[in-house]
């Protein structure tokens, strides 16, 4: 049996950690035993709640906010505790795991990257990610484009393991869709407009307003939904409202019933200035929406321009509204890019993700690997 186990900052709603538990979940009993580490403590999620429900214990060190020195000894006291074989790391935690990277019988380790190289961590960060890479840690790019990042600031390579998704999920009947916008209070002449992302400066929300507002007066019916969370939304509240379009846009906050709300939508929107392998688009793709996003990162990865959607540069509002306009505009257009964003979703296959992960386990092991006991302190298991 081999013991993994995964670190994250937080076990939250963010396409990392919705990656990461459904790895998690996803691995073969049999042959993995599993366990998951959050640095801060527990923020109540639905995430933490599939995990509980899948048996996956969780431990929740305390983190206090910027650099804490505490993470390093209870983290070790974790290791001690659990004795993984591979401890997997995702976002910028891999610099608290250092030390044991740095001791004669450190485990293996497996770092995923699920953005550009040079916006997961700042300076300090990736010299420690420069040394952990150079004593064996691994690290696995989710796109092209990052694996070229990893070879552009650490002259470091790795397996490349796109993000997976249960496609078949995101299905819907035409019936469940009806539903939805009766409950939600939208018509069925109403076109719907959805964007699923933080409200963080990345995601660019201004961008999605402005371009909007620059097509509300020509499209009546359309809405713009924005679901998610985070410190922009009274900022994004108020530039609604000055560009008149308090009754025109919705934030709907954090969704469970994400899949029912990308299935009753009409095109997905995402404005981001940077992006990994954004799971919410595929997500859309597979509830057979056409999308209009920046062509950033490992978007042209997932969405063919012209095809399954539309791409355009980062930054630029007039060629956001111009692409919202054509799918606005053109319900058969819409009809035929969603058809073919979700023959391409077929591709996005949780299980080969998992299939994928479970084999780099094996292969680090067969490059040795321990653990190291270390007097554990200070942690707390869920």
């Amino acid at each position: 049996m081999i013991r993994v186990l995964h670190v994250l900052p937080r076990i939250g709603p963010g396409g990392a950690e919705t990656m990461a538990v459904r790895l998690m979940l996803g691995l073969d009993r049999t042959r993995f035993e599993v366990a998951a580490v959050s640095l801060f403590d527990s923020p109540g999620t639905e995430q933490e709640a599939a995990l509980a429900e899948g048996g996956v214990p969780v431990w929740y060190l305390g983190k206090r906010r910027g650099f804490d020195p505490r993470i390093f000894r209870r983290l070790a006291g974790v290791v001690f505790r659990f004795r993984p074989h591979v401890v997997h790391t995702h976002r910028h935690v891999l610099y608290y795991l250092l030390p044991l990277l740095l001791s004669r019988r450190a485990p293996a380790a497996v770092h995923t990257v699920h953005t550009l190289p040079e916006r997961e961590v700042g300076v300090a960060g990736r010299l420690a990610h420069r040394l952990a890479f150079l004593r064996g840690a691994v690290p696995v790019a989710i796109a092209r484009e990052i694996s070229e990042g990893l070879r552009r600031v650490y002259a470091s390579t790795g397996p490349l393991i796109p993000n997976g998704i249960p496609v078949d999920t995101f299905s819907r009947s035409e019936a469940e869709r009806v539903a939805w916008r009766e409950r939600e209070g939208f018509s069925a002449e109403d076109v719907l407009l959805v964007c699923v992302a933080r409200l963080s400066p990345v995601k660019r929300h201004d961008i999605l307003l402005e371009a909007f507002s620059r097509c509300a007066a020509a499209f009546p019916r359309a809405r713009l939904l924005l679901a998610g969370e985070g410190e922009l939304r009274w900022d994004i509240l108020r530039r609604a409202e000055a560009l008149g379009l308090g009754g025109r846009v919705s934030l709907l906050g954090v969704r469970p019933d994400v899949a029912d709300l990308l299935a009753a939508s009409d095109a997905f929107v995402l404005a981001s200035s940077w992006e990994g392998n954004p799971l919410s688009v595929m997500e859309a793709m597979a509830a057979g929406l056409p999308v209009v996003c920046t062509a950033v990162g490992g978007v042209p990865e997932l969405v063919e321009d012209g095809v399954s959607g539309l791409l355009v540069p980062p930054g630029d509002a007039e060629s956001f509204a111009g692409a919202m306009g054509r799918l606005l505009g053109d319900r058969g257009l819409r009809e035929r890019m969603g058809e073919r964003a979700a023959a391409a979703a077929k591709r996005f296959d949780l299980g080969a993700m998992v299939r994928a992960y479970q084999d780099l386990y094996r292969s680090v092991l067969a490059a040795g690997g321990g653990d190291r006991p270390v007097e554990p302190e200070g942690t707390r298991c869920a």
